[in-house]
């Protein structure tokens, strides 16, 4: 048991670690490194990931690109995937996306998924009954308003993989 809280302790360090994460993403996450995605926060039931509006991040139209706004969200999602299956042989992987935009994102952009419990349950399953299982979590992105800009419908297939 003490194992496992020294491995938790570990991963919410190195996310929601400034410089741990930087050096983090520059090696595994080159674009989340260049978007400076940042997690702000991280517990078992929630992720939040913040992505400022910058010119590396904008597009021809003044607005943030797409792709940041989804690369955060998936962040903010797969956080929280990685938290709970530490130390479990599982494998994830993203099957499908939806999105949908509700207004331009032209300030800093904070994604929040509020979906720990979901994938808990779902490891959880896909190791007692050894087959596939698909969760599916949200992550919503607010501007400095706190008005809703975007929302996304991230896909997770997790596997028990084979001993």
């Amino acid at each position: 048991m003490k194992n496992k809280e020294i491995g938790i302790k570990k991963i919410i360090k190195l996310f929601t670690c400034q410089w741990r994460f930087m050096f983090f993403s520059l090696w595994k996450l080159p674009m989340a490194f260049l978007a400076r995605l940042k997690v702000s926060e991280l517990s078992f039931k929630a992720s939040t990931v913040m992505v400022p509006y910058n010119y590396w991040n904008k597009n021809p139209f003044n607005s943030m690109y797409f792709a940041v706004q989804a690369m955060a969200a998936e962040l903010s999602t797969g956080t929280l995937v990685i938290l709970h299956s530490d130390g479990k042989n599982v494998s994830m992987l993203v099957t499908g996306l939806t999105s949908k935009y509700h207004k331009k994102a032209t300030t800093k952009i904070k994604f929040i998924c509020l979906d720990g419990e979901k994938i808990k349950l779902a490891i959880k399953n896909a190791i007692e009954t050894g087959e596939p299982q698909i969760c599916d979590m949200q992550s919503k992105g607010y501007d400095m308003n706190d008005i809703c800009v975007s929302e996304f419908d991230i896909k997770w297939s997790l596997k028990k993989r084979q001993s």
